[in-house]
C-alpha cells in the first residue's frame, strides 16, 4: 500500500531545497523506481513527498569549456544509453544503463535516484567509480563536491545529509579522455535481474604497450561499490601481457570483500572477479587503442 501523507512538485532546485530545509524527513522522488517498491512493500509510510521530475535543469548533460561532463541526476538510464556525448566519450555508462532493467524501467529510472539508493548492486556506481566521477551535493546557502567513492557509507547508506539534494554528476575530462573501458555485469538473467558482480573497468595506455593508468571497480563484491587500489597500484607502468593481465585479476580478488549470500557463495564471486576483472582489462585495453 502507498501511504502518502503529502506532495510536494517543486519546479526549480531552490524550491526543492526550501521544502527540504522545512523538513528534512521529505523524501526525493524521480523515477520512483526503488522509493515506490519500498512504500508498497511497508518500508515507508505517511511520507511527505517531493517531486523533482519538473526540474529541467537536472535532467540536462552538458560540455563545459574545460571538457568536463556533467550529468543531470534526473538523466535516465535510456537517455545514458542513446545521447552523444555519453555514446562518444564514456561509452561504459552506456553499456551499465544497456544492463540496467527492461525499456520500460530504463524510461523511468535516474541515474541519481540509483546511486542515492545505496544499494551494492547499483549498475551505475562501478563506472561512476572507474571515471573518478564528482557529485555536487546542494543544500540552502551551501554546497560542496564529493568523490563518488566516499558517497558509498553502507547498504542503503550514503553520505546525503539532511537537507542535501544530488544537483550534479561531474566527470573531469582527464578522467575519461583517451582511456578505453568495459562493464561487465554477471547476472542469472541479462538486464532483468540484480548483479551477482559489476566489473568496470578504464584503462589508458602509454605508447599502446603499457599501462599508464587502470582504474578497477566492483559492485555486489562487498556492502559497498569498492574500488580496486592495489590492482591499480600493480597494473600502472606494468608492460601488457597476459600475466599482468592475470597478476591483476588476482589483486583485485584481494581488494574485494566477497561474501556469502542466498544469490552466491564467496568462493564463486571471487572466482567471478578474477575471471571478469580480466575480460574487462582486456576489452578496455583494445578499446583504448591496442588491438592485440
Amino acid at each position: 500500500m502507498y501511504l502518502v501523507e503529502d506532495y510536494f512538485a517543486a519546479k526549480s532546485v531552490e524550491e526543492a531545497l526550501d521544502l527540504l530545509a522545512d523538513n528534512p524527513q521529505r523524501h526525493i522522488i524521480a523515477g520512483g523506481t526503488d522509493l515506490l517498491l519500498k512504500m508498497r512493500d511497508g518500508l515507508l509510510e505517511n511520507v511527505q513527498l517531493i517531486g523533482i521530475r519538473d526540474i529541467e535543469s537536472l535532467s540536462s548533460i552538458s560540455l563545459d569549456e574545460e571538457q568536463s561532463i556533467t550529468i543531470g541526476p534526473l538523466t535516465t538510464f535510456k537517455q545514458l544509453t542513446v545521447h552523444p556525448l555519453i555514446q562518444k566519450n564514456m561509452p561504459i555508462l552506456t553499456e551499465a544503463a544497456l544492463s540496467f532493467g527492461g525499456p520500460q524501467i530504463r524510461d523511468m529510472a535516474t541515474i541519481g535516484g540509483n546511486i542515492c539508493n545505496g544499494v551494492p548492486s547499483a549498475d551505475s556506481a562501478p563506472p561512476l567509480l572507474a571515471l573518478d566521477a564528482l557529485l555536487k551535493l546542494q543544500a540552502q546557502g551551501s554546497e560542496r563536491l564529493l568523490p563518488v567513492g566516499e558517497f558509498f557509507l553502507g547498504p542503503g547508506r550514503v553520505d546525503l545529509q539532511p537537507g542535501e539534494l544530488l544537483t550534479e554528476i561531474l566527470i573531469t575530462a582527464d578522467n575519461y579522455r583517451s582511456f578505453g573501458g568495459c562493464y561487465i555485469k554477471f547476472a542469472p538473467r541479462k538486464a532483468m535481474d540484480l548483479a551477482i558482480i559489476g566489473v568496470a573497468v578504464t584503462c589508458r595506455l602509454h605508447e599502446k604497450d603499457t599501462f599508464e593508468r587502470v582504474r578497477i571497480s566492483l559492485g555486489v563484491a562487498g556492502p559497498t561499490p569498492l574500488r580496486c587500489t592495489a590492482a591499480e597500484s600493480y597494473a600502472q607502468g606494468k608492460t601488457i601481457s597476459d600475466d599482468t593481465v592475470a597478476e591483476i585479476g588476482k589483486l583485485a580478488v584481494e581488494s574485494a570483500k566477497a561474501r556469502n549470500s542466498v544469490r552466491a557463495s564467496k568462493e564463486y564471486r571471487e572466482h567471478l572477479i578474477d575471471e571478469l576483472t580480466r575480460r574487462a582489462l582486456k576489452t578496455a585495453v583494445s578499446r583504448a587503442g591496442r588491438r592485440s
